[in-house]
């Protein structure tokens, strides 16, 4: 194997990544395995999960399927010790899961406000915990946070969520501070308008896209693809110098 292929290259090291069954999870998910990872999926749908399994073990990559619901406090916990019993230890932690209730402040509920930081930030949280003492152990390992523009940037309608993504900012820092000495390097990426399933649905209309995607110097959204790529270079040792880090991946939209 060439240099830079060794660099970029994660060749049998174990990947948790939640919310998996669909969208950017699932994208990544398959990336990994691509590039040679065996995977943890966690999720909540058992088509989607098994359609990510699928595709991963297509590669012959390992994999586990964990369903849990990470709303709850115990279902992280869960999620983290049964991929612990696979795979006797996780290298790489992908927080992608998350939810979003777009609600003005004044019309968001207590209920959404309490399910989305539990799921976007309480879950990432939690996850760590569950793993991270055998990162310690090897000292060595990776943890990617899926967060959002809309962490950097105030946008209308999302209270709940921006706050919770914003907290997973900040917890991505105490991490790399806090287990940076470990050899372990924390970051996040916060992804614009990414074209999901969901997202085109949502975006398709271009009368309604248009305007948005004027904003930004691209001109267009983001794929996937695009997002999973960067986790691969952060899961990598090619990164092993970036920690601590809220990566933008948003067409430009935060430079202007």
């Amino acid at each position: 194997m060439s240099d830079y292929a060794t660099r970029f290259s994660v060749e049998d090291k174990r990947a948790l990544v939640t919310g998996a069954s669909k969208g950017i999870g699932a994208e990544i998910a398959i990336v990994l395995a691509d590039a040679g990872a065996h995977i943890a999926i966690v999720g909540r749908d058992a088509q989607g999960l098994d359609a990510t399994k699928q595709a991963i073990i297509g590669k012959d990559r390992r994999c586990v399927v964990i369903e849990a619901d990470l709303q709850t406090a115990d279902g992280p916990r869960t999620a983290g010790s049964k991929a612990l019993d696979f795979f006797g230890a996780v290298d790489i932690l992908v927080n992608n899961a998350g939810i979003f209730h777009r609600q003005s402040i004044l019309e968001t509920t207590a209920q959404q406000w309490d399910q989305t930081q539990a799921v976007n930030l309480r879950a990432p949280f939690l996850l760590a915990q569950a793993v991270v003492p055998e990162m310690i152990k090897r000292r060595s390992g990776k943890i990617i946070n899926i967060s959002s523009l809309a962490s950097i940037v105030g946008v209308e309608g999302h209270a709940a969520y921006s706050a919770s993504k914003g907290g997973l900012n900040l917890l991505t820092q105490v991490m790399a501070a806090e287990w940076g000495q470990f050899n372990i390097q924390t970051n996040a990426i916060a992804p614009a308008i990414i074209l999901t399933d969901m997202g085109k649905k949502v975006w398709g209309d271009e009368a309604k896209s248009a305007p948005v995607k004027a904003r930004i110097p691209l001109h267009r959204f983001g794929e996937p693809i695009e997002i999973a790529d960067l986790v691969l270079y952060l899961s990598s040792p090619a990164s092993d110098y970036i920690c601590g880090q809220v990566i933008a991946i948003d067409g430009g939209y935060s430079a202007v």
